[in-house]
């Protein structure tokens, strides 16, 4: 393999220029031996490289140049590296065989056209860097393997280009496709999730400005993400303008949701979205529910009371898959509700014991207080006024001022007793465990999500123009459809295994796999710079791959990667020693 830049023939004794089909070879007389039967000796030669007529006493080096001249291999003045002899490649061979799983070739290549590979490129860039800047991506592509044809590196601009290509109608064919795809034609539960991404242009239709405390005014963009609460994988997302209360991000995301297929809908929802009007939203649209509070709530706690000590010891009431016991009753949700709801409470011994432990020295520190206040009136504020409110407040009394006595304490301690008890309300009969998984699902695909916020917000969409915002919102959706994948299969095996969910998370998965490298030789071939490690492994049978399979790939990487480094070094000498990048 020729390499692409020039050097000074030696001037070592043994080297000559041999023609070949009128092509000046260079070769290395490296040894010599003796042949008894001949009686004479005969030279051991090996091509070093090609003359360059134009510029004598300069020559093309190949491979063997740099077994025979290491000290000469890279000159001074040499073209600038544009891969690294170091390459990542472990988490690159996961993602790949998930995309290969999760977007097939054609749906990919059908939405985005030729540069399907860039869009996928830029989409795993975005995964392990969790940036998604395009002036570093060449840093990115310094020392990993690329999804992008012959492996080639894109400048920034040619990048912005790209992104300003991608038209809505792709971005809509892409949902309307992946959602196809995955034929919700039964009931799915959806949770959604709203974010609020801050961004430095005026030129963007869909940003606003917003006042915060903290930072002063920013402009942000608004948009909303849905997915299926029991598979965790994200279904659709769209931006939107201004605030949007949660009865109208329900209704828009029902909206949606009808729009991609999806015809009997529920929602996991969180406290943010909780009132009587959107659950009577969601009663009008014939929409099921499942929301989670928890058991010192106001709406909750009669509840709890009634069914306190009832359950908690039951094996019957057992959930061992959360460590839990839990149980079912029915009762109305509000005083003007309709119909019955099904309220499951929970009971987690280990949570109670840890948030009582840590209101112990509060207690002290309060009782001291109070202590002190004793027969004085005054108006409770901080952490007093929580319970100087469940003791004392009614309607149209907040203003008052009350003695603290002793039944303060006594409140204090009744609150306590509440620690650990959870309730999930749902409109569909399930059973406790059916409500539990559903709605820890939902939560787990939020915070899932909340993983990605540190590059899909806080000033990270740096570029102007809504087309292109549109586009890396659009990249980093497909990048969180891999993630989530990610992050089933390490839970599935985890499960599989009886281990606790312990720091294991896709961040540290990932970081894990990326230790495997491969290291460029003096012969330039790319190898395995180590065997693949106990954890590694472990990690790797997540995604069904074995350390073969990773050898097996790597040395397929390697041969793509000379064959890559052969064609820029031809384009290189067929450009009579011109700087032709064909791959930056």
């Amino acid at each position: 393999m020729y390499l692409d830049f020039k050097v000074a023939m030696p001037k070592t004794k043994g080297v000559s220029v041999k023609r070949i089909k009128n092509i000046p070879y260079v070769y290395l007389e490296y040894g010599r031996v003796y042949l008894p039967e001949k009686k004479y000796n005969t030279a051991k030669r090996v091509c070093i490289g090609k003359a360059c007529d134009d510029q004598p006493g300069m020559m093309i080096p190949n491979t063997n140049f740099v077994k025979y001249f290491p000290e000469e291999a890279f000159p001074k003045g040499a073209e600038e590296v544009v891969r690294s002899s170091c390459i990542h490649v472990g988490a690159f061979l996961v993602i790949r065989k998930i995309i290969e799983e999760k977007f097939p070739e054609r749906m990919i290549t059908e939405v985005v056209g030729r540069e399907a590979g860039l869009f996928l490129e830029l989409a795993v860039y975005s995964l392990l860097t969790e940036g998604n800047t395009a002036q570093y991506y060449q840093d990115y592509a310094y020392n990993h393997p690329l999804l992008t044809e012959k492996m080639k590196i894109y400048s920034d601009s040619e990048i912005f280009d790209f992104l300003t290509s991608i038209s809505k109608n792709q971005r809509l064919t892409f949902l309307n496709e992946w959602n196809t795809k995955n034929n919700h034609g039964g009931r799915i539960y959806i949770a959604c999730d709203s974010i609020i991404n801050r961004h430095q242009s005026d030129e963007v239709d869909i940003a606003e400005a917003v006042h915060t405390k903290d930072e002063g005014e920013k402009t942000v963009i608004n948009y909303l993400i849905a997915y299926d609460a029991d598979s965790r994988e994200p279904l659709f997302y769209d931006t939107y303008y201004g605030r949007m209360s949660a009865a109208r991000q329900i209704r828009f995301m029902l909206d949606k949701a009808g729009e991609y297929g999806c015809q009997q809908v529920g929602f996991v929802l969180n406290h943010t979205y909780f009132s009587e009007e959107n659950i009577q939203l969601l009663d009008q649209s014939g929409c099921d529910f499942i929301v989670m509070v928890k058991g010192e709530e106001k709406l909750v706690r009669d509840v709890v009371w009634e069914t306190m000590e009832t359950f908690e010891q039951d094996c019957v009431n057992s959930i061992p898959a959360y460590q839990v016991s839990g149980t079912t009753v029915k009762r109305r949700l509000f005083p003007t509700d309709r119909q019955e709801r099904y309220f499951h409470i929970y009971y987690n011994e280990q949570e109670h014991m840890a948030e009582r432990d840590k209101m112990k020295d509060k207690i002290d520190r309060m009782s001291e207080q109070l202590k002190a206040w004793s027969g004085k009136r005054l108006r409770p504020t901080g952490e007093f006024q929580k319970y100087f409110k469940l003791l004392y407040f009614h309607e149209g009394q907040e203003d008052e001022v009350f003695n603290c006595g002793r039944e303060l304490t006594e409140v204090i301690h009744q609150e306590i007793k509440l620690y650990g008890y959870f309730v999930i309300i749902t409109s569909e009969k399930m059973t406790a465990e059916e409500a539990l998984t559903l709605c820890i699902r939902g939560n787990e695909s939020q915070k899932l999500f909340c993983g990605n916020k540190p590059y899909l917000q806080d000033g990270s969409e740096r570029i102007y123009g809504h087309k292109s915002v549109d586009a890396k919102i659009f990249i980093e959706f497909a990048a969180l459809i891999i993630r989530n994948q990610i992050d089933v299969c390490i839970r599935e095996r985890l499960m599989q295994n009886g281990r606790k969910w312990n720091g294991v998370n896709v961040s540290s998965v990932l970081r894990e796999l990326e230790k495997i490298e491969m290291i460029k030789g003096l012969d330039n071939v790319y190898r395995l710079d180590h065997d693949v490690t106990a954890a590694q492994r472990e990690i790797l049978n997540a995604f069904g791959m074995t350390d073969q399979d990773i050898k097996v790939q790597a040395k397929q990487l390697s041969k793509e990667l000379i064959q890559v480094e052969q064609e820029k070094a031809d384009n290189y000498i067929s450009g009579e020693g011109k700087d032709v990048k064909s791959n930056k």
